[in-house]
């Protein structure tokens, strides 16, 4: 042998070599290859026996259910309900099977991350080995978890049922855009629902009877949804000015006054001015005839145009309370100092006005309007309650001139059964309102202060 290979044998090994066949990386591989072979391998017996025993439950009892769960998620089915003479034999549930899927790939992501702890702790134990740490014994393995790891253990069932009762409907939701599930051709159990991918997105955007619907139905619910928040605002901030100003008497008494449309249950509130503006026998009318100053009765809820002012007007009524309130006590609470400064300086009390009070204003409310105008985007209540979406119109496809997306995702759904474009719809006005309200926030003064102070 060569003087030269037996230098390289008696040669130390690289660092790469040596980190490779490290006893961490055993470990770990061995987690990698089966759970608890590498808690085994760091002596840890009683761990390791546990994730062993877990991991040999999961693939002699859920093997199976899993593959068939994602047979059904991928297929949604392959066999539809048939007819033996009088016998109904049943087929593929296409709804089920989606359910049944997504349950199981959520069990199965949760899975996946319980394995990547298994394999850190293998790897972190036999870490501490290397320097030297003893590794926990049972006792204090379970001591350790019910001092350190007590937050955890309360946490756990909330992550749990967060993923089963929020991610799984939204999961749910969103997958059913991709797919044909409406009537009359494929509601189940009698039909199969097959996945269709962006049609129906497709369909919303680009099929005359959608599509009309579609682009009426938002630009409307993109119009009251500004002049709904704005109205109120502006009407908010009139009744805090006024009955903050130095010359009004008894201010407790008039806030009082006109917080009552707020604080009335609104579904009560909507009800009675239903009644209040009924083009027939409305008492609106009714009074405006006696005197009058009208021959015929005015359409408020029965025309198109007067329809979508009213319900403007009726929010106005209900959501100013709030704003005026919140104003008051942000001017209540303004530095008088700043008042007095600007008064030595010659402002007159308009320039007071727009130079500190409405920028503070602004400043603690901002957040605040972002946030309703998120609301009235999705306000069904009044909406649905006042007009029902109406009156009709004929171009339009399950929806009415004053139908919002909202309202109108309702009548798709439980009244026409046309699920998957109820689910697109939803989809674009989380779009919509994430989007929104995202660039909003960010650029609020109140969010960027708080930026530069973290």
């Amino acid at each position: 042998m060569s003087v030269a290979v037996k230098e390289r044998k008696g040669m130390p090994e690289t660092p790469s070599k040596k980190m490779f066949f490290s006893k961490p990386v055993i470990a770990a591989l061995l987690s990698i290859l089966f759970m608890g072979l590498g808690q085994i391998y760091n002596r840890q017996f009683i761990k390791g026996l546990g994730f062993l025993i877990v991991e040999a439950y999961l693939l002699i009892f859920w093997t199976v259910p899993f593959q068939w769960a994602m047979w059904g998620l991928t297929t949604l089915g392959d066999t539809p309900q048939s007819r033996k003479g009088f016998e109904i034999v049943q087929g593929d549930h296409s709804i089920f099977l989606l359910i049944e899927g997504i349950l199981f790939l959520i069990s199965f992501l949760l899975l996946i991350w319980f394995y990547y702890l298994n394999i850190r702790d293998a790897y972190k134990v036999a870490k501490k080995k290397e320097m030297g740490i003893k590794p926990n014994n049972a006792k204090e393995m379970f001591k350790n978890i019910w001092e350190n790891g007590f937050p955890y253990l309360l946490l756990t069932p909330s992550v749990l049922f967060t993923s089963f009762l929020t991610i799984l409907p939204l999961l749910f939701g969103v997958l059913i855009a991709f797919t044909n599930y409406s009537a009359p051709n494929h509601l189940p159990p009698k039909h199969l629902v097959d996945w269709v991918g962006f049609e129906t997105f497709i369909k919303l955007f680009q099929m005359k009877t959608w599509s009309t619907t579609f682009y009426g139905v938002f630009g409307w619910t993109i119009i009251w949804a500004i002049l709904a928040t704005i109205t109120t605002f502006f009407i908010g901030l009139i009744f805090a000015v006024f009955i903050n100003h130095s010359g009004v008497k008894l201010k407790k008494l008039w806030r009082s006054i006109f917080i009552l449309p707020w604080a009335i249950p609104s579904f009560v509130s909507i009800l009675i001015m239903r009644n209040i503006f009924n083009g027939q026998f409305g008492p609106i009318n009714r009074y405006l005839m006696d005197l009058g100053i009208i021959e015929t009765a005015i359409p408020w809820l029965s025309d198109p145009l007067l329809a979508k002012i009213t319900l403007v007007v009726v929010n106005m009524w209900f959501g100013f309370p709030f704003w005026m309130v919140l104003m008051s006590g942000v001017m209540t609470n303004i530095d008088k100092e700043l008042y007095e400064a600007a008064e030595v300086d010659g402002a007159s009390p308009g320039q007071k006005f727009w130079k500190i009070t409405m920028p503070l204003i602004m400043f603690a409310t901002a957040p605040l309007m972002i946030m309703q105008f998120a609301g009235n985007f999705n306000n069904f209540n009044i909406i649905y309650l006042m007009t029902q979406g109406g009156p009709v119109n004929m171009e339009y496809t399950y929806a009415g001139s004053t139908d919002i997306l909202i309202s109108w995702i309702y009548k798709l759904t439980l009244d026409n059964n046309q699920f998957a474009v109820a689910s697109a719809v939803s989809i674009l006005i989380f779009i919509v309102i994430a989007t929104f309200s995202i660039i909003n926030f960010r650029n609020t003064r109140a969010f960027k202060e708080e930026d530069m102070m973290s």
